[in-house]
């Protein structure tokens, strides 16, 4: 059991340890998602995980929408992915359609209303992106490369269970302080790093 003393959310160990502080405020910074998915939801008749998932079916290809892939990138069972996209349909903005190479398979696609939501639910974040958009280029690059690594720490430990980023594709080569993209061929610096690559192959091991 933890002490009080060393839990990151007491104040007094916030003031004597900044690693404390700086989970604590990323704490906070999930807590301003939560509340702007929130209100979003209730603007639009949505709960959050449907909101999620509109928004994924819109932005990712096909490889991607189905209930399987769904659940393991929000975390949740394939029973509650199934009911999620179960009132999504009913609602009528995503329909199924057959797979073009499996036709045991099917393919979640959004309708033109579902797309409609999509774009419009997307939104839900602009106002962090208001407030990144105002620090420096080298507050950007700074703070892009300590949360990929931290990302991808999290990663390592099965606590974020779903990457597309660079340092989890089997492109990925890297030796020390050096990164580089075999299938694009080009260094990866902070600038040509990504979180969410269309290209992304996960590593096995």
């Amino acid at each position: 059991m933890s002490n009080i003393h060393t839990i990151p959310f007491n104040p007094d160990t916030q003031n004597s340890s900044n690693d404390a502080l700086i989970v604590a405020a990323l704490e906070r910074v999930g807590e301003s998602f939560r509340v702007l998915l929130w209100e979003q939801s209730k603007e639009l008749g949505l709960s959050p995980i449907q909101i999620q998932s509109i928004i994924f079916l819109h932005t990712h290809d096909d490889s991607r929408a189905n209930v399987t892939y769904l659940s393991k990138e929000f975390n949740v069972t394939k029973a509650t992915m199934s009911d999620v996209i179960r009132v999504l349909t009913e609602k009528k903005l995503v329909i199924k359609k057959e797979h073009p190479a499996d036709s045991r398979a099917s393919v979640l696609k959004l309708t033109a209303q579902g797309k409609k939501t999509a774009e419009s639910a997307g939104g839900f974040a602009n106002t962090l992106l208001k407030q990144v958009s105002q620090l420096t280029n080298a507050q950007k690059t700074g703070l892009k490369t300590i949360l990929l690594d931290l990302i991808f720490s999290l990663h390592k430990e099965n606590i974020i269970s779903m990457q597309r980023m660079c340092f989890s594709c089997t492109h990925y080569s890297g030796n020390g302080s050096k990164h580089f993209c075999n299938l694009l061929n080009i260094p990866l610096v902070p600038d040509t790093l990504r979180l969410d690559c269309p290209e992304h192959v996960q590593q096995q091991g």
